[in-house]
């Protein structure tokens, strides 16, 4: 096991040191998951003694045994490759280029379904919540942001509360930044990606744009909306989150795929009032993979 890593990974290391770094990642995801060593061998229908002895270094996981934990810890798939890598394995998951050939399918699903939701808004992104495509609808969300936060990379949540962004139009944005940061914080709590860590800090140091409208406001409908100014009257949305039900390629397990729907009458019909005059009716995408 030990001296069979890709050269990419560093020098050979001992079997020790092998076991040892693969059990300490499996501990720290085990209580990540804030589950104790009996809770997690009794999902996994292993024995607390041999789960004891994998975590210390004591025994060396088998590659299989570490993708059946990881399932049972609902580690995600680019962190149980590094999981494989530490315990001296190759990495199993795939990450693909978007253009890739084997990646068709994925790109043809994502081009109708952005497509079909025209004239309302719709965007991909990826893990770090960069713009991965978008269609046509999505000018009602980036009117007014400042043309620095829509240079690619663009990350979307950046460009939402960012004074100089969306926030400006957002008329509850109390609300909806606390909405957005609690879905960082749960991605942050269950990848432990640094990346993302970074980008909650800078989040939560934000101002708000426009004083006065920070505050959380009190919703009696069924889901907290995105309110936004607009010419003619307020546009208020729901959206929904999309994701591949089964991926094993790090690329498609990455994106999330978001739609808008309007929230009242009012806004459906401006909006379509709107697609039907400024876009085709055939409805368009703008992909920047």
């Amino acid at each position: 096991m030990a001296g069979n890593l890709p050269a990419r990974y560093g020098p050979p290391v001992s079997e020790a040191q092998i076991a040892t770094h693969a059990g300490q990642l499996l501990r720290a995801w085990r209580q990540r998951r804030r589950l104790t060593q009996l809770e997690l061998s009794l999902r996994a229908e292993v024995s607390t003694r041999h789960l004891s002895f994998l975590e210390t270094g004591r025994s060396s996981a088998s590659r299989d045994m570490l993708l059946h934990l990881a399932e049972h810890l609902d580690v995600p798939l680019r962190e149980r490759n590094a999981l494989l890598v530490a315990g001296g394995y190759a990495p199993t998951y795939p990450e693909r280029e978007m253009d890739a050939p084997a990646m068709d399918a994925v790109r043809r699903a994502i081009d109708r379904l952005l497509a079909g939701h025209d004239p309302y808004p719709a965007v991909v992104v990826d893990r770090w919540w960069n713009l991965a495509a978008a269609n046509a609808g999505v000018a009602l969300l980036t009117d007014g942001v400042a043309p620095e936060l829509l240079t690619p990379p663009i990350n979307v949540l950046r460009a939402s509360l960012h004074p100089d962004g969306l926030a400006r139009r957002i008329r509850n944005l109390g609300e909806w930044r606390a909405h957005l940061l609690t879905r960082l914080r749960g991605q942050v709590d269950r990848t432990g990606d640094p990346q993302l860590a970074a980008l909650l800090d800078e989040l939560s140091g934000y101002q708000p744009a426009v004083p006065g409208i920070a505050h959380i406001h009190r919703y009696d409908g069924v889901a907290v909306p995105l309110r936004l100014a607009a010419p003619g009257g307020d546009l208020v949305f729901l959206s929904t989150v999309a994701t591949f039900g089964t991926p094993v390629d790090l690329t498609v397990a990455d994106l999330s795929i978001e739609l808008f729907f309007p929230a009242d009458q009012a806004t459906r019909a401006r909006v379509q009032a709107s697609g039907d005059r400024e876009r085709p009716k055939s409805g368009s995408s703008a992909a920047v993979w």
